[in-house]
């Protein structure tokens, strides 16, 4: 009998059909990449943080300097007063004229075509610190010869809307960023340690919880930042409301990552390691806390637009941010009567930055959702 030996041949792969092991992260990415509402949120996320952080650069005006009283937007033309074509554009400071209004009785204010305003980008302006360190004075966006230049109008002490806004975004941004942060790690912590010991301690911590989400929280909030002297410096106002913020938010987070570490708990991996001697500390943040991440990751996410939408109905109250900082929530109190907002309704600017960061936080929220949860 002859046996015929045959060399093995190699067979052809395409690149294309190849298996590769992809982690956690990059599956995630490609799962939200997918998703338009998803990459359109994180878009708007990063332009947000941008604007937070180079406020100071972005802002036409100094946003503390003053001026005349609601004065309009003030127009960007390509054409001088003549009507001809004009490049670079243009726009056109506004004064007071000698008409009153019929309904205020205030002086209307005009644009005063003899004195144009050449704009441009990268001028010289207000000076500034960069970053609080850099001593600069360049501006994206203004007038040439450095006079102030209106594009969403002024408030009723002649401030800059849109600088305002540009520098309000800090501290709205901000105060959401660190009670969120401050929620989610007590929350995780709480919620972690009350559903993977459970027993009476479970017991009682979650009586703890439901006592705190039993408070009604708008008038806890009220009573609690009503407490604080009307001298006292504006840090320690804005440390206090940041804390009672944090103090009543931590416990529906604590009561969702519970629920996931109940379920954790049980799962067979996590009961190898008990029958194996593995300490509870280990169990806790090396087995449950990484598949407990998905879910805070979201609710993060999903919670940050919350804080935003109260710390601007507490600022429009009064009773988030006190002068000379400057909030989103802050800026709408000037908007308090149906008067002033429909004689100058520009100052209703800061709104719609409150609504786009509420959709851009809540659509990244979905997304994530959708990316990270494999069904």
């Amino acid at each position: 009998m002859t046996i015929e030996m045959h060399s093995a041949i190699p067979l052809a792969v395409d690149p294309k059909d190849e298996q590769h092991n992809e982690s956690y992260s990059a599956l995630v990415w490609r799962r939200l990449k997918r998703s338009w509402t998803g990459m359109l949120g994180l878009i708007l996320v990063g332009l947000l943080l941008v604007m937070a952080i180079f406020a100071d650069f972005l802002s036409p005006v100094d946003p503390k300097a003053t001026g005349v009283g609601f004065a309009p937007p003030q127009a960007i033309s390509f054409s001088d007063q003549n009507g001809d074509f004009a490049f670079p554009p243009r726009s056109y400071p506004l004064r007071e004229t000698e008409e009153l209004d019929p309904i205020t009785f205030q002086p209307k204010i005009g644009p005063d075509y003899a004195n144009p305003q050449v704009l441009g980008f990268f001028v010289k302006g207000s000076p500034y610190r960069l970053f609080g360190l850099i001593p600069a004075e360049r501006h994206l966006f203004g007038a040439i010869d450095g006079s102030p230049v209106h594009l969403l109008g002024t408030d009723k002490f002649g401030r800059d809307v849109l600088s305002r806004i540009l520098h309000g975004s800090r501290i709205s941004l901000m105060i959401a960023l660190v009670v969120v942060s401050i929620v989610t790690v007590v929350g995780t912590t709480v919620g972690m340690a009350s559903g993977y010991f459970g027993g009476r301690f479970d017991a009682w911590t979650q009586r703890f919880v439901e006592l705190v989400l039993a408070f009604p929280q708008l008038p806890l909030y009220l009573a609690l930042t009503s407490l604080i002297p009307v001298t006292a410096p504006t840090n320690v106002f804005l440390a206090f409301v940041i804390i009672v913020m944090s103090a009543l938010g931590w416990a529906q987070m604590s009561r969702e990552v519970r629920g996931k570490t109940l379920a954790l708990a049980r799962i067979d991996y996590v009961r190898a390691a008990i029958a194996v001697g593995a300490s509870d500390r280990r169990i806790i943040f090396q087995h449950i806390f990484p598949n407990v991440m998905s879910h805070v990751i979201v609710a993060v996410t999903l919670s940050i637009p919350q804080v935003v939408l109260l710390e601007s109905f507490l600022g429009f109250l009064g009773f988030a941010v006190k002068p000379p900082l400057i909030s989103w929530g802050l800026m709408l109190q000037d908007t308090a009567t149906y008067s002033v907002i429909g004689s100058y309704p520009w100052i209703l600017s800061p709104v719609a930055f409150v609504l786009v960061t509420v959709f851009a936080f809540n659509a990244l929220g979905d997304g994530l959702r959708d990316a990270i949860d494999p069904y």
